[in-house]
């Protein structure tokens, strides 16, 4: 069941917007999709497909997104990760080989 209170996308990517969770007939999700230049109305089955099959504008909850920046230092048997690079330096010690800048963009969940 689609909640109203939830932001989804669609299966493809897309930024949606839902309107109602209520409508009559098969389609009761009400909403839009965002395509090049604006926005353009939808409607889905309460369950957010579009067909009866996977198809590339049924809803997906879009998750939270994690965007950040640490600082890896890397050794020959390991590796710490940090916030900053200064903190990162603080706490090197002689054997660090490296410390790479990696930043961070996935949603909240992804990989587990």
């Amino acid at each position: 069941m689609i909640d109203i209170n939830k932001t989804y996308r669609t299966r493809d990517g897309r930024e949606v917007r839902i309107y109602a969770i209520d409508g009559s007939g098969t389609h009761s999700v009400h909403g839009a999709i965002y395509v090049t230049g604006g926005w353009v109305s939808c409607v889905w089955r309460k369950d957010g497909s579009f067909h009866e099959i996977d198809y590339e504008l049924d809803l997906i909850e879009a998750k939270p997104r994690i965007q950040r920046t640490v600082w890896v230092n890397v050794y020959s048997n390991g590796f710490a990760g940090w916030e900053d690079r200064k903190t990162a330096d603080a706490y090197s010690s002689f054997t660090r080989l490296a410390c790479v800048k990696v930043e961070i963009d996935c949603e909240e969940g992804e990989g587990l």
